[in-house]
């Protein structure tokens, strides 16, 4: 035997950016995954890699569909049980929900049950790959840590580091910050599947000596992430001008400290002057794009083709728990509405939304050679998404009239109750 396991079902993936490339999206109507030591073998019609491989075992998924792994690039871990806490914008909505909530991770045993639930969740909406902000505590992200690597999800996290404009219990000395996390560093990057994100809350809760505290580890850990904010709230944006005067703008202090390029992922980014996209772009550094939460805030709608136009990375996150859920299809059915609104939207297709949830994400975090897409060599993490028997979904998918119809679907419909496997390097991550 061959040891191998060939998936059959209809399959769609994106092999390169569709907002510069034309014909990215690859879709096969009865299609086969060979799967092998973890790896994906090869990809294409089911008869061919049948009669490749005839010993492989066959796993029949037809009437579903098999996507890359969800890449979830911003989210945040602590807020899992505040989603849905409407009618607040960025600031009042800190204040009042997420860091009163954050604060309850000095409970470790409330903040690994916390861990478990994210964990548990977010495989059950089919990401594979995530990155999230920790907490403010160290024993609670190294409980993110440990439930990741039990689920065997793809995380790359980091204690989030705070020493103002959060309240006294969230707030760290530097040196204290630094200690806490080297440690994490030590005992979790590139752990098994685990990375290490060095994690400022935003500029306005970063000292200029917890920002060079942030800067140090990053010249120590040359592969290490580095994830924050920007520009997400228009009263945001004003305090951050007020507490660094020396700045241009607000990606200006991220500059100042080493903390943009090419491993960095920023949120948001809603009001953006056109010197910091050059800046960005020059940079290499990427946005994550949080449309639910953008929505939900009323931070603003995320200008998209200014960003595209400068060349900037741009990927999707949950925003969890600004955001409404953890699902990636819903975040990119969002994408697609905001900028159907949008005074200089960009039209959204399918191939797009799919690029933006997977090899988008995987780009932004350094992982597409690794994951994003169903080319042979990558790791075998997929999806399979099937619609509950009966439902309007499914009646949908079986009217369909071509590939990009079927994926459309999947974006406007689909959701958690449609995910009915999710695999990781070819294991079981995930089962209905």
């Amino acid at each position: 035997m061959s040891g191998a396991q060939l998936f059959r079902a209809t399959f769609f993936h994106t092999i390169a950016n569709p907002f510069r490339e034309r014909d990215a999206l690859r879709s096969e109507a009865d299609g086969g995954l060979l799967v092998r030591d973890g790896r994906i073998a090869a990809s294409g019609r089911f008869d061919e890699l049948r009669r490749a491989d005839a010993e492989a075992a066959v796993i029949d998924w037809r009437g579903g569909i098999i996507l890359p792994g969800f890449v979830d690039t911003h989210v945040h871990y602590p807020q899992l049980r505040i989603i849905g806490r409407l009618g607040l914008s960025l600031l009042d909505w800190l204040e009042q929900a997420a860091l009163p909530e954050e604060a309850r991770m000095a409970d470790l045993a409330y903040a690994t049950d916390t861990a478990v639930r994210f964990v548990d969740a977010l495989a059950a909406h089919g990401t594979t790959t995530a990155l999230v902000f920790g907490a403010h505590f160290a024993a609670a992200t190294a409980s993110l840590f440990d439930a990741a690597a039990v689920a065997g999800l793809r995380i790359i996290s980091g204690l989030v580091v705070a020493d103002r404009f959060v309240p006294p219990a969230l707030r760290q000395a530097p040196g204290d910050a630094y200690r806490d996390s080297s440690e994490l560093i030590r005992r979790f990057h590139r752990r098994g599947r685990l990375r290490y994100a060095v994690t400022p809350r935003f500029a306005l809760s970063a000292s200029e000596a917890m920002l060079e505290m942030c800067q140090t580890l990053v010249a120590e850990h040359g592969d290490i992430l580095v994830q924050s904010h920007i520009n997400e709230d228009q009263d945001e944006i004003r305090k951050v001008t007020e507490a660094f005067p020396w700045a241009a703008d607000y990606l200006g202090v991220y500059d100042r400290f080493g903390l943009t390029g090419a491993r960095t992922v920023l949120a948001h980014n809603v009001h953006a002057t056109n010197a910091e996209l050059e800046r960005l772009a020059a940079s290499g550094t990427s946005i994550a794009h949080c449309p639910t939460s953008n929505a939900a805030l009323g931070s603003g709608i995320f200008p998209l083709r200014r960003h595209i136009d400068a060349g900037v990375r741009v990927a999707l996150g949950t925003d969890v728990g600004g955001g409404t859920g953890l699902g990636m299809m819903k975040e990119g059915l969002q994408a697609y509405l905001m900028q159907r609104v949008a005074a200089d939207g960009v039209l959204l297709d399918p191939a797009r939304l799919l690029y933006l949830s997977t090899l988008g994400g995987a780009e932004a975090l350094g992982l597409a050679q690794e994951v994003g897409s169903l080319c042979p060599g990558k790791a075998a993490d997929f999806v399979h998404v099937r619609p509950p028997a009966g439902s309007v979904f499914e009646a949908v998918l079986q009217h369909a009239s071509s590939p990009a119809d079927m994926l459309a679907a999947l974006f406007t419909l689909g959701g958690d109750e449609s995910v009915r496997e999710v695999r990781v390097e070819g294991a079981v991550a995930y089962q209905a």
